[in-house]
């Protein structure tokens, strides 16, 4: 298994178990298919709503001695509506409350996006609040304030781009340790992986295999499948592997970390056995020669909402 190093020499496996989209009744046996078949690395995240059953299986893992609590990786994220400085707290205690957890290993800010505090998904303008109203530089002094009383190991962010990564970066003390952002080969971010490599900001890439099951509402008309592309089955039929599996290598050989959910377990089995799929210069080449740019999560569920103080360059590069 390959691993980030953070500074403090803390160790995350580049490659866990995503549990966005996996629903109730699922997500308890794929945690324990995943901890029983080697994963180390759970991402986690408030919004997804499944943090309880995540936290009934962590628990029955760690009393059955399948895996010690400090031998996992766990990741959460702050939700948009406990963006306030004084809020960011009550967030984590409650992701911390559903995992059963003492402490995160990661936590993140989940979109550069607040709410109000009664708000989960926006319908209108008035259920946002702008950046005049809570500027991320104070969500950001809450996140210090959470490694500051050891309730989480590490913070950062998700779905930033360089210019609100710039705008932490000009006022934190605790500079971001991560950035969780679509990646696939339709979505390299090439420039955005090369900036936050230049400022010590690791990453790990979610839907790397497309987000296929994402909700019917995410989903456009016009939406290529990742997974259907001739190039990455003719790479996986010369090695004899999956096409999920070479995209998920694909993210291992840029050392990004990667989160793919399945709650299957052969699936997840397979996922797993990614780390050992070695890519040539010439599969790479392969795949850079697609030069695509197409995002599934675009983020218009904020910027298109009538009245909405946010746009899509809020939330993306240009």
């Amino acid at each position: 298994m390959k691993y980030i190093t953070f500074k403090n020499q803390d160790k995350m496996p580049m490659l866990g178990l995503g549990t966005w989209k996996s629903g109730p009744g699922e997500v308890y046996q794929a945690v324990l298919w995943a901890l029983e078949a080697g994963y180390r690395h759970i991402d986690c995240a408030a919004i997804y709503q499944n943090e309880k059953e995540v936290g009934d299986a962590l628990n029955k893992a760690f009393k059955d001695g399948i895996v010690s609590r400090e031998e996992v990786w766990v990741t959460s994220k702050l939700w948009n509506n406990a963006h306030e400085m004084d809020k960011v707290e009550g967030g984590l205690q409650k992701s911390l409350a559903d995992l059963q957890l003492d402490y995160l290993d990661l936590y993140l800010i989940h979109w550069p996006i607040s709410l109000k505090e009664e708000v989960m998904f926006p319908k209108s303008g008035d259920d946002f609040l702008d950046y005049k109203t809570v500027p991320l530089s104070d969500t950001w002094k809450g996140m210090e304030a959470l490694k500051d009383k050891g309730l989480v190991k590490h913070i950062g962010v998700s779905n930033f781009n360089i210019s609100k990564l710039k705008e932490i970066l000009d006022s934190c003390v605790i500079a971001p340790e991560m950035n969780q952002i679509e990646l696939h080969p339709y979505l390299p971010q090439d420039g955005l992986v090369g900036f936050c490599k230049e400022n010590g900001i690791n990453i790990t890439a979610y839907s790397p295999l497309g987000s296929a099951d994402r909700p019917k509402a995410r989903q456009k008309d016009d939406d290529p499948i990742l997974m259907e592309h001739k190039v990455f089955k003719d790479i996986a039929q010369k090695h004899g592997v999956s096409v999920a599996q070479v995209l998920i290598a694909w993210s291992l050989h840029r050392d990004i970390a990667v989160i793919p959910k399945s709650a299957n377990k052969e699936r997840i089995k397979a996922n797993l056995e990614s780390k050992d799929v070695e890519l040539q210069a010439d599969d790479l080449k392969s795949i850079a020669d697609i030069n695509s740019h197409h995002r599934y999560i675009d983020g218009t569920f904020f910027t298109e909402v009538p009245g909405s103080p946010f746009r899509q360059s809020d939330l993306w590069e240009d």
